[in-house]
């Protein structure tokens, strides 16, 4: 397993080198003047200028792509043309709020969709299956953004239990979570429809196979069985799923964002677009590239984890 790790990890450089180089060129062919965007329409020509040479703009494309890859290696992330701050103290600033987010929502879809998975392909065709079937097609089918209303208005103008916007401080636990449980639960409820969808319907592949009915003819308890062997067997395709979850979450997460008026990388990213800040918008790309890239890793290794039979040469 170690050697494939570092296999991983070595192919993940030139993977990361290729990813930026593309980003870099996708942001110099936006329309639009980078310098004359941060300064206004009213600027002049000559500040406009100014500017330009300041930012390395009027450099070949050649010689800036030199400049910020030689950047990039220092973890010089470059400085915003707007409020020309460096890029990495806004992206840490929203950074916790987006991971904290994907996590707990990740959190949300696994402890409701994959029991809800496993009791349906257990009682398939039966009412209980009908039923958590309907309940997924309505969590495919229901947008996250409004759901987010939804939950708003129930729980926060209805009957005023949790706050409806922003997100708390990380120095006070008790008020972060409670800003943090409607827009963790929009986007896990979500989720949760696809976990148990691909959890049923891998659970009804598992339990027809051979070594299940053996189980069961050995006289292990049903629990047993679902648990140690059916649900195993069938924990890839999940783990993969999840895998993709992780990254939709981190990518998709703005409208959510947006609804409940929490920091994020979504909402930092929009604004960037915006404003036409092309150095922010450019930092934040790199970032979900790695971040891409680091969970694909990770469940990589997590396939040689729950499942011996996965093998790599």
């Amino acid at each position: 397993m170690l050697r494939h790790i570092l296999r991983r990890l070595l192919l993940a450089i030139p993977t990361l080198f290729v990813v930026v180089t593309i980003i870099f060129l996708l942001v110099r062919v936006i329309p639009g003047d980078p310098a004359r965007a941060a300064l206004g329409d009213n600027a002049s020509e000559t500040a406009v200028n100014q500017l330009r040479e300041q930012l390395g703009l009027n450099d070949s494309l050649w010689e800036q792509y030199i400049s910020y890859m030689g950047d990039l290696l220092r973890g010089d992330l470059g400085t915003t043309m707007i409020t020309r701050q460096p890029a990495w103290e806004q992206i840490e600033f929203v950074l916790p709020h987006t991971l904290e987010l994907t996590f707990v929502a990740l959190l949300v879809a696994l402890a409701l969709g994959v029991p809800i998975g496993i009791i349906t392909a257990v009682k398939q065709n039966t009412a209980i299956d009908y039923t958590g079937r309907v309940f997924s097609l309505l969590g495919l089918s229901l947008p996250a953004f409004y759901l987010g209303l939804l939950l708003m208005f129930l729980f926060s103008a209805k009957l005023g239990w949790l706050p409806a916007i922003g997100a708390g401080d990380f120095s006070d636990p008790g008020d972060n979570l409670k800003r943090l449980i409607l827009p963790a639960l929009s986007l896990g409820l979500i989720e949760m429809a696809y976990v148990a969808r691909m959890t049923r319907s891998v659970m009804l592949n598992v339990l027809s196979d051979d070594y299940v009915r053996t189980a069961r003819a050995k006289g292990l308890a049903e629990r047993v069985v679902l648990l140690r062997h059916a649900f195993r067997a069938g924990l890839v395709p999940i783990v993969s799923l999840v895998g993709i979850f992780v990254i939709g979450l981190i990518g998709s997460s703005v409208l959510t964002e947006e609804v409940f008026a929490r920091p994020g990388l979504g909402r930092l990213m929009v604004g960037a677009s915006r404003q036409r800040d092309y150095t922010l918008l450019q930092a934040i790309m790199v970032l979900y590239a790695f971040i891409i890239i680091i969970v694909n890793i990770i469940v990589d290794i997590i396939y040689t984890v729950v499942d011996p039979r996965v093998r790599y040469d």
